[in-house]
């Protein structure tokens, strides 16, 4: 695909009212991901730059894509998509490209083979090229219209569709995915007008406004192409994302990796998962992670923004953010590691386990029933069932360290700032606030008292 001369136009301003959500529509995510995030990506691979036309709730837009800060232009009031595209012009024109592609932030499917098609058409001699779909139920899609001759002559909202004017409903509809030419359509951008049942101004009118003034338009038609239409309802964001999640297990099994039950594994599009790798669903790999060859991921878990490596197994029941497993290290059932988690080679997390911002050094064991926070744990080092690094005093975080071979205790309490040398043991049920010398035993309780004649006869 050549992106020359080309700038892309994605309108994100809506509110999306059918999606019954305080997010803006462009927010909604499928497989961990929004739909702006799908689609400026597509854009991107398909155009020398970017602008996103942002509005109902752009506070929120701009917090969750700072990427496209470059590119945001403010719609401040939602006029309909001909008033956004207004909006953007100013921007198109600064960006010195021949050629505008238009999308909707709410057609996350759509694919930079699709955009390549349209963009040879409007490059071929069209002035406006878009794509259109013939769907079996037309719904409230914008109806394209035709000629006797079988030549575009316009695009009807569905409100607007009248078959005594308009002639049979043929199920042709638009996508809202167009290909402009910046010096010829601009003649007849600022021309459109608000003279409609909703009282917004329309980029279909386009069509009909450009054929008028003589331009040339052309519609691209595909039978079905349901990955080209938006999404209007919790429903239809349902369903597209059960046909990107199919799509992403199958390129997985194509690819190599071992995918038990890939009806419920779900992968987002950011994350890596090599081949060798195995996966058992349900599960979910999402954001920017990495499931390198040999590496496993168990049934029931997430994992989110984190690398495994080689021989890393996560077992079943763990949810796993921003952490780091190491070859041969694994975790769980029911571990949670959370964001600075780092288990190094051969380290093991058990059940129950909850690790933050802490590494385990090689060959470490936390097998059950722990909090490790803020904590450095050397080599070889043994936490007992119970141990807790009490690394917040109300106003401040700190630091545990652990030394190599240590043995802690269970029921242990470490109060941070502390030290455990390296080979100390820290008796069970000990609390601990100064720091352990090298192989040294550290007991921190009451004494045991037996007092006879006080318990219950037998």
């Amino acid at each position: 695909m050549s992106k020359e001369n080309t700038v892309a136009v994605i309108l994100a301003a809506g509110k999306g009212t059918r999606m019954h959500s305080d997010k803006p529509k462009a927010l909604q995510t499928l497989l961990g991901e929004t739909m702006l995030h799908y689609v400026a990506s597509t854009a991107a691979a398909a155009a020398e730059s970017v602008i996103t036309v942002i509005g109902h709730g752009h506070e929120l837009v701009r917090k969750a894509h700072p990427e496209l800060a470059s590119g945001f232009v403010l719609q401040a009031e939602q006029k309909g998509t001909g008033h956004a595209l207004q909006a953007a012009w100013d921007a198109v024109r600064a960006s010195g490209a021949a050629h505008c592609l238009v999308l909707n932030a709410d057609a996350p499917l759509i694919t930079a083979d699709d955009l390549d098609e349209l963009m040879n058409t409007a490059r071929e001699g069209s002035d406006i090229a878009f794509l259109s779909a013939v769907l079996p139920d037309a719904g409230a899609f914008g109806r394209v219209l035709r000629g006797p001759d079988g030549q575009v002559t316009g695009i009807v909202e569905a409100k607007d569709f009248d078959p005594a004017r308009h002639g049979a409903d043929t199920g042709e509809v638009n996508t809202g995915i167009f290909c402009l030419s910046v010096a010829e359509v601009e003649s007849v951008l600022f021309t459109l007008t608000s003279a409609n049942r909703a009282g917004e101004y329309y980029i279909t009118d386009l069509v009909g406004n450009g054929i008028a003034e003589g331009l040339k338009v052309h519609a691209l038609k595909r039978e079905g192409a349901l990955d080209l239409l938006g999404i209007n309802s919790p429903l239809e964001l349902s369903q597209a994302e059960e046909r990107l999640r199919a799509a992403t297990a199958a390129r997985l099994l194509e690819s190599g990796v071992i995918v038990h039950h890939p009806d419920s594994v779900v992968v987002g599009p950011k994350a890596v998962v090599e081949p060798g790798a195995e996966l058992t669903g349900p599960c979910r790999v999402l954001g920017a992670s990495r499931v390198s060859r040999g590496a496993c991921v168990g049934a029931f878990s997430q994992v989110t923004d984190s690398v495994l490596e080689p021989g890393s197994t996560v077992r079943e029941h763990c949810h796993l953010q921003d952490a780091h497993l190491a070859q041969g290290s694994d975790c769980g059932p029911f571990a949670r590691l959370r964001p600075g988690a780092e288990l190094q080679e051969g380290a093991h997390v058990g059940n129950f386990v909850e690790m933050k911002k802490s590494v385990l050094g090689p060959g470490a064991k936390a097998g059950h029933l722990s909090y490790l926070g803020d904590a450095r744990i050397g080599a070889g080092a043994n936490i007992g069932a119970g141990t807790i690094t009490c690394n917040y005093d109300g106003k401040n975080k700190h630091a545990t360290h652990i030394g190599k071979n240590a043995f802690i205790g269970s029921n242990t309490a470490l109060v941070a700032p502390v030290t455990v040398g390296a080979g100390a043991l820290v008796g069970a049920g000990s609390v601990i606030t100064k720091d352990v010398p090298d192989q040294a035993l550290a007991i921190a309780r009451g004494k045991q008292s037996n007092l006879e004649g006080r318990g219950k006869k037998p």
